[in-house]
């Protein structure tokens, strides 16, 4: 299909199916911007204060469901996911059942995702604007106020699961999602209808009981929130149910049925960088801030910060078992220049002096 003839908008959407395919994607979709369901679920949420920390998401508000204010003359948005699955990281049950082991949520273990995804998705969006008269385009990789799996359900990517996360009946929900906004009024697919049943999986295994009802997610309980979103301090109601997690939390995805579906990536880039798919939560927090910085480039961990994930190793160390070497690493750290560390510190000493 030639600039020269930009009407052929159904030749297009199968061509987008293609490069999308070429670029490394698994899946696309294309669909209209109206949310309105979704818009006032987004409202209700914000109201109930279940974001948070999180004041961009309040800040930005309605605009979330309304891509056509974000980007004038939006008339379509093309929804892509890409699997991150890795094929040779620890398994996850081993390092959650082993309280001396540090867990990372496993989208991080590898590069970026917001740097792989955004590079292939910009690729995408050229071969779009070169064949076609495209004026206005946008891509987005969980960067802005898009409400991604509200789209991405509408463009037949999949449900969102009583977990609030996206499921695909044939691969899971272990994969990333990603956005362009055009003005090309382009054939839209069909929603993905719902497929979770009275499995309530997610909801009885979440350890800080966070999702508070089917489809229903309190992000201030959220051990994904507390040990990423959130800069002060954990509140302690919470710390004692996040064991070893000290970078997001996988429970809900691991017990999920559909993901026995769920496909390994066959990207270089999500393989597990500097062991992080199992290190010892001690080795981690003898890491200086510099180490931090070095281990951590091109990996979505650097966003939080040395200060909160050293804060994270701490509640972890005073959820492990009893040792003089945990002590010693605690108490190492009991004068951290960080007022923040001292208090998380404080607090995992005296789980083990009880």
């Amino acid at each position: 299909m030639s600039a020269a003839d930009p009407h052929d908008y159904t030749e297009l959407a199968s061509s987008i199916r293609q490069w999308s395919r070429e670029l490394g994607f698994q899946q696309v979709g294309i669909t209209g911007i109206d949310l309105p369901e979704d818009e006032a679920r987004l409202m209700t949420w914000l109201e109930q204060g279940r974001h948070g920390a999180m004041e961009y998401m309040e800040r930005h508000g309605r605009r979330r469901a309304r891509p056509h204010e974000l980007v004038p003359g939006t008339l379509r948005v093309i929804s892509v996911r890409m699997d991150y699955l890795p094929t040779h990281a620890q398994d996850p049950d081993e390092i959650l059942q082993d309280p001396e082991l540090g867990y990372v949520s496993r989208y991080a273990l590898g590069r970026d995702y917001h740097k792989v995804l955004r590079r292939r998705l910009a690729k995408l969006a050229e071969k779009i604007q070169a064949h076609s008269a495209s004026q206005s385009h946008r891509v987005f990789v969980d960067s802005g106020p898009v409400l991604e799996k509200a789209f991405a359900r509408n463009a037949g990517l999949g449900w969102i699961g009583k977990h609030t996360n996206l499921i695909n009946r044939r691969a899971g929900s272990y994969f990333f999602l990603g956005e362009i906004l055009t003005d090309l009024p382009l054939p839209v697919d069909a929603p993905e209808t719902e497929h979770c049943g009275t499995c309530r999986a997610c909801i009885d295994v979440c350890p800080t009981q966070a999702i508070v009802a089917p489809f229903q997610l309190d992000a201030t309980r959220c051990i994904s929130y507390l040990t990423i979103e959130l800069r002060s301090s954990i509140p302690e109601q919470f710390r004692k149910a996040m064991g070893n997690r000290i970078y997001g939390c996988d429970d809900c995805q691991l017990v999920c049925p559909w993901n026995k579906f769920a496909r390994f990536t066959s990207e270089v880039d999500f393989v597990p960088r500097h062991a992080l798919d199992g290190t010892k939560l001690i080795e981690l927090f003898a890491w200086t801030e510099q180490e931090f910085l070095d281990r951590t480039e091109g990996s979505a961990i650097r966003r939080i910060g040395y200060e909160c994930w050293i804060r994270n190793i701490a509640v972890a160390l005073g959820n492990a078992p009893t040792s003089q070497e945990v002590i010693g690493a605690l108490t190492s750290r009991r004068d951290d220049p960080s007022e923040l560390v001292r208090e998380h510190v404080s607090w995992a000493l005296a789980q083990h002096a009880a």
